[in-house]
């Protein structure tokens, strides 16, 4: 491994990267309960239910996930590479949706894809970090 790696590596397992992701995932999970209809319409419609449940569900997923990830004692599990996994076929169906939208629209749709591998390292790289024992 490089030592610019290293270097990298090291700055996205630190506690202020933990906390970091933990505030990502805080926000992303309020805004599910307080702005709901866009995360509705990212639900993939073979999902049963109301999309509304999965919007909440989701959202009280990405809380339970930053609380767990802002903690050095349960920092270890894979909940939010899990998480990142998990969501990303409503990124697909965002992209399947707004095929035909404006090329702005597009471009977001599409850009959000490529964008699930590294918040996945990055979460990979927190949890890789021992927990701080005193």
């Amino acid at each position: 491994m490089t030592s610019a790696v290293r270097r990298l590596r090291a700055a996205a397992s630190g506690p202020r990267s933990a906390l970091a992701l933990s505030g990502l995932l805080t926000a992303m999970g309020v805004l599910h309960f307080a702005v709901p209809g866009p995360f509705d319409a990212l639900v993939p419609k073979v999902l049963p239910g109301s999309p509304r449940t999965w919007t909440k569900a989701s959202g009280a997923a990405e809380l339970a996930v930053a609380a767990a990830v802002a903690l050095p004692q349960t920092r270890r599990g894979l909940a939010a590479a899990g998480l990142f996994a998990a969501v990303f076929p409503a990124n697909v169906q965002m992209a399947y949706d707004w095929r035909h939208a404006s090329p702005v629209k597009r471009a977001v749709a599409f850009g959000r894809l490529p964008l699930q591998a590294p918040l996945i390292g990055w979460a990979l790289a927190v949890r890789d970090r021992p927990p701080v024992t005193h």
